[in-house]
């Protein structure tokens, strides 16, 4: 056993016979030994007795003749043209390789729940008992397709057949409805009010998720590893000073300043003449979301839920041509706008029932209007939106999609009418999506029609009472009908729901203001909400409509404005100033209108103004000439777009509800003309101030402030208003009027 053990540890053999002690048995020992040895070699080992694989030189040998073999191999593919090297070359150019895809491809067939991908829930589905037959049948059919277009790019949707039928509605009001009482103003006409405390105003800024393009969401969630530049579908909304101005009661939208597409007087309305074959799925196939996926929830499986809830764009036809369409929507994601309409254009030309090709037509106009500036572009955009939803065998979601875009590029223009007809026209195809309904209530809104608002979100109030968006809107349009106690629990519990479209300064602002009026202490906490959220620029300046950065102060005096001969010419002619505002009151012609926008607690209090948005009324400087002449030297003030310059009069009794101002970009002047010597005072955040006569106080009304007249006789001043002095004269020439 020794000599076996010494073999099998790599001993020498002879070394081990010899150490036996007998010639017989070394002479044994050797010969058993080099039969072992022989075996050992024969299994891999070495004669002398070392373990080991295959010797150096023995594997330097096979490197050798393996390199050798695929030299030649390569010299025999080049030589006999075995491979097209330039066609590989040219394929490998159009493809943008990602590992995501590449397994999506794989798996796609087994993407049984049509959201684009493989994952649990498709194998949930896959793993039922079920009839499979035709499903398989239709899979492979798919999958053949897709075989065939591959060379064409990457795919950019994941599409679930879904069984459309051609179903026509009919809405007479729809279809004659009219909009000849509603052409494009221009967007400095107009009578605005002082105050914008009761007129509902859209921030493009503030979070809006029901108008977020969901068909750019799947391109990203398809293409997580694309490189290649993305260009926003919604630039139109970029902002130089974060200042975005909407008031709902007035007929005119007005979009970022920086980024209008510029309106003319003479802008023609777009066709409100909307076909009645608009068809959708029938009710059962149409997989509305419940109303609670618009919102947020605290049930995990919800989320979830919400999160994997996608478009279906492709109806079954469009599938066929699925590469041909991505092929176009690549140049569109590049910002390859021409050559995207180019290509639209002719798919819709090649196939002019396609609706998904004709909605990729709609997005190339809609992108090439904002690239031009252009409102003959949009128009056509708009009008194609209503082509897309009047095609046949259109999935529900594409005819959404293109009319709730239709709507929102109507309100661009500033075409309310023709925007809530096609409000109207989804909400009837799509009956339960309150979201849309949510839509039309804000359609209403932007026309001034309170009452017909109101309605819609009592009846989305009774379907989903938890609303959050329905609430704070309803309570909005009580406060605004001066029902301030029923209003508070509306924006209150509406705010506090989180639901998109809730968590915006408007709402604060309200609540905050309806509970001072009633006496609620909670007011300035809600205030301080607004603050802490990025609302309020503190809990004192809450204007809606600002510029970031300018130096903010409720008092100012003359030297830090800069205008100091301004103030000057004022405090010399105080005295002609105040004769012909007294002279216009002892005419009685009525031009000293009352305030209208329900700032006044009690009391009466009426104004005279005599430039509005920079704008001169020449009629009412005819009843003060020389004032009017005195001004036109200060462009500051008459300039100031922002802002008024007129007479006030306040009579015994008054008080003005605290309040602020809509916007930090202008300052405010108060003349002392006739003020009684006690009972009259203004607050601005927490210092109170009194007139004189002859003297101008300087404020920013942004700022909070309060106003009492207690005096025995009337108090009458003379309002200046002027740009604030830190703005750069660019953004005193682009900034919206208010």
């Amino acid at each position: 056993m020794a000599p076996r053990k010494n073999a099998k540890g790599g001993g020498n053999s002879s070394s081990s016979s010899s150490g036996s002690g007998s010639t017989s048995a070394g002479s044994s020992s050797s010969s058993s030994g080099s039969s072992r040895a022989r075996r050992e070699t024969k299994h891999g080992g070495h004669k002398n007795g070392k373990k080991g694989g295959v010797s150096g030189s023995s594997f330097f040998t096979w490197f050798m003749v393996i390199a050798l073999l695929g030299v030649w191999t390569s010299v025999a593919v080049v030589w006999f043209d075995l491979v097209d090297y330039e066609e590989i070359l040219a394929k490998a150019k159009d493809f943008r390789y990602n590992l995501s895809e590449v397994l999506q491809g794989k798996l796609g067939v087994y993407d049984a729940d049509g959201d684009g991908d493989f994952d649990v829930d498709d194998a949930k589905v896959l793993l039922e008992p079920q009839n499979i037959e035709d499903d398989v049948k239709e899979q492979i059919q798919s999958l053949l397709h897709e075989t065939l277009h591959t060379e064409h790019g990457e795919d950019l949707y994941q599409e679930e057949d879904e069984p459309t039928r051609d179903q026509q509605l009919e809405d007479e009001d729809f279809l004659t409805g009219s909009d000849a009482d509603d052409k494009i103003e221009n967007l400095e006409t107009g009578t605005f009010h002082e105050e914008t405390e009761d007129s509902y105003q859209v921030e493009e800024t503030a979070p809006q998720d029901y108008n977020q393009d969901m068909e750019e969401i799947i391109y990203e969630q398809e293409n997580p590893g694309s490189s290649e530049p993305v260009v926003d579908d919604e630039r139109l909304h970029h902002d130089a000073d974060d200042i975005t101005y909407q008031v709902y009661d007035e007929q005119v939208y007005e979009p970022l300043e920086d980024e209008r597409i510029e309106v003319s007087d003479n802008a023609v309305e777009d066709s409100n003449i909307i076909p009645e074959d608009v068809s959708v799925p029938p009710a059962e196939e149409q997989q509305e979301v419940p109303p609670e996926t618009s919102r947020k929830t605290n049930d995990p499986e919800q989320k979830e839920k919400v999160k994997k809830k996608k478009p279906k764009l492709l109806n079954k036809f469009d599938k066929t041509i699925k590469a041909e369409l991505d092929a176009a929507e690549k140049l569109r994601k590049r910002g390859k706008i021409e050559e995207a309409v180019n290509a639209f254009e002719e798919l819709v030309r090649k196939y002019p029932h396609s609706p998904r090709a004709r909605y990729g037509k709609a997005q190339c106009e809609d992108d090439l209007a904002e690239k031009r500036r252009s409102n003959e572009v949009l128009r056509g955009a708009i009008e194609t939106y209503q082509e897309v939803a009047s095609l046949p065998d259109v999935p529900a979601d594409l005819v959404k999609l293109s009319l709730k875009r239709r709507s929102e590029r109507q309100q661009f223009l500033g075409h309310m009418r023709g925007s809530l007809m096609t409000l109207k026209r989804l909400v009837q195809l799509f009956p339960n999506d309150t979201s849309l309904k949510n839509d039309l209530g804000v359609g209403y809104l932007l026309i001034g029609d309170n009452e017909n608002a109101k309605k819609v979100y009592e009846e989305v109030l009774n379907v989903t009472p938890n609303d959050g968006f329905a609430k704070v809107h309803y309570g909005f349009i009580l406060k605004a009908q001066n029902k301030i106690a029923e209003s508070i629990p509306y924006l209150k519990e509406g705010i506090e729901s989180g639901d998109p479209g809730t968590d915006d300064g408007r709402f604060y602002f309200h609540l905050g203001d309806a509970m001072q009026r009633v006496g609620n202490k909670e007011a300035y906490k809600w205030y301080e909400l607004g603050h802490m959220r990025g609302h309020f620029a503190s809990v004192w300046q809450r204007s809606l409509y600002n510029v970031k950065g300018l130096k903010a102060q409720p008092w100012w005096t003359s030297k830090e404005t800069g205008y100091t001969e301004l103030v000057k010419s004022l405090e010399r002619n105080w005295k002609l100033i105040r004769d012909e505002g007294l002279e216009v009151m002892d005419k009685a012609r009525g031009l000293f209108l009352p305030e209208d926008e329900n700032l006044r607690e009690k009391g009466d209090w009426s104004q005279f103004t005599l430039w509005q948005q920079g704008r001169k009324n020449e009629n009412a400087c005819k009843g003060a000439p020389k004032t009017c002449a005195l001004l036109e030297k200060f462009p500051e003030a008459t300039g100031c777009r922002r802002g008024q310059i007129k007479y006030s009069v306040m009579h015994p009794g008054t008080h003005v509800w605290p309040h602020t101002g809509p916007t930090n970009c202008r300052l405010r002047m108060h003349l002392g003309l006739v003020i009684p010597k006690e009972g009259c005072k203004i607050r601005c955040a927490n210092k109170t101030k009194t007139w004189e006569e002859g003297k101008v106080l300087i404020f920013d009304d942004s700022f909070e402030h309060e106003v009492w007249q207690d005096a025995s006789s009337f108090r009458l001043i003379f309002i200046v208003d002027v740009w604030h002095p830190e703005l750069t004269p660019q953004q005193r020439h682009s900034l919206p009027a208010i």
